[in-house]
């Protein structure tokens, strides 16, 4: 079932070995870490890799891009004494240069309490740390955190240090099939490589809160504990995204990784350097998908959309009359509630994909005015509707 703002979360049960959704990375020190993560651009020196014929060269891309690559150590609890100080809880990941005014991304739970679709209240970590290839050892401040999409923006001190930056691709490009390569320090191997290719586009993953996050990107690169926050880069070194989470039956890789995308990441750290917040539109509705045999099933004139499940109260959907379906239907082996709107458009933009509803509404601000193409009742109208503020533990839309 799609939620209102059109973001679905994975399902983490009812795999063989009842297979799990981990987040790449954090964890006390001296306990298995949990899994992945990636990262931001903008400054005057950037990593570029030419590829003259388009091959994909491993050993290429990581001695280009490994310098960018930082290691992120997380204090929890007043464990004090810099980045090895003992006493309270630990935590370690993975991060990137972003410019050379030592601005690096990261996931933010490597450098929070924040667990997958945990919400309530989420702390910064006491102290932080990033570790470059050099050896040097620094203490970075947390600008600020992005609990929808799972990234933080970090900044050091860039005064005594050679830094470079890693140039930002765009993950609406990505393709199956294409070769990546995935840096980190998994299980705190420092500046580990791993390569392989993007196994599938547009997932849904798990965020920090009740949402997910979608136009993931699914790779078979090797992405174990301690990877969180590091990039996924493809052939020219660009970040396509950060290395987030793992599907695993026993908590290290099995092949099925995951990474939040670049263009959603991008988004968020043009946010988090304003005011250290990021803020997301609300629409207020949870959905399920239509497609062309539930659509005849239903004699719906439209073979693709999003059927309004439920409606937030107060929501600016509910204020703008949209209106949710009553009736269950049992259709193809699931559950579909019918009777209520369908949306197929938003600003003109058909809604064919599970994602599109959601994507479409997150290229906007709360406050934006959108109109909405909805079926009714077998008529088509349109809908103006104001975006609110996405809270983090409304359902979905």
């Amino acid at each position: 079932m799609r939620t209102a703002a059109a973001w679905r979360r994975p399902a983490l049960v009812g795999l063989v070995l009842a297979a799990a959704l981990a987040l790449a990375a954090c964890g006390d020190e001296d306990s298995s870490p949990p899994a992945a993560t990636n990262g931001p651009d903008e400054g005057k020196r950037e990593v570029v890799i030419e590829a003259s014929d388009g091959a994909f060269d491993p050993k290429t891309v990581y001695s280009k891009t490994a310098p960018s690559v930082v290691t992120v150590r997380s204090v929890f609890g007043g464990g004090g004494g810099g980045i090895l100080g003992g006493g309270g809880g630990a935590g370690l990941g993975s991060g990137f240069v972003i410019n050379d005014n030592g601005e690096i991304a990261t996931n933010a739970h490597v450098v929070t309490d924040a667990q997958a679709s945990g919400g309530g209240d989420i702390s910064r970590a006491d102290e932080v740390y990033v570790e470059f290839v050099d050896r040097n050892q620094v203490p970075a401040e947390v600008v600020g955190f992005d609990p929808f999409v799972d990234v933080a923006l970090l900044k050091i001190d860039p005064d005594g240090l050679d830094l470079a930056s890693l140039e930002l691709g765009s993950s609406a490009d990505a393709e199956v099939g294409q070769p990546v390569a995935a840096i980190g320090s998994p299980f705190g191997e420092e500046q580990s490589l791993s390569v392989g290719v993007i196994s599938a586009t547009d997932r849904s993953i798990e965020s920090l809160t009740d949402f997910t996050i979608d136009g993931a990107l699914q790779t078979d690169a090797s992405i174990n504990p301690g990877n969180s926050g590091g990039p996924l880069l493809d052939a020219e070194g660009r970040v396509l995204g950060i290395n987030q989470q793992i599907r695993t039956a026993s908590g290290a890789d099995e092949g099925v990784g995951f990474a939040v995308p670049i263009d959603a990441i991008r988004r968020s750290i043009e946010q988090l350097r304003e005011d250290g917040e990021a803020e997301y539109a609300f629409l207020g509705v949870t959905t399920q998908a239509l497609y062309p045999q539930l659509a005849e099933r239903l004699d719906i004139d439209a073979p693709t959309g999003a059927l309004v499940a439920r409606v937030v109260d107060g929501g600016p959907a509910d204020d703008a009359g949209i209106t949710a379906g009553e009736e269950e239907l049992r259709f193809q082996g699931q559950e579909v509630t019918t009777g209520g709107d369908v949306i197929v458009a938003v600003d003109g933009q058909d809604v064919v994909e599970e994602s599109d509803l959601a994507e479409a509404i997150a290229e906007h601000r709360p406050g934006d005015t959108v109109v909405l193409e909805v079926l009714r009742d077998g008529e088509t109208e349109e809908v103006e509707l104001e975006l609110g503020d996405r809270p983090a533990d409304a359902p979905r839309n």
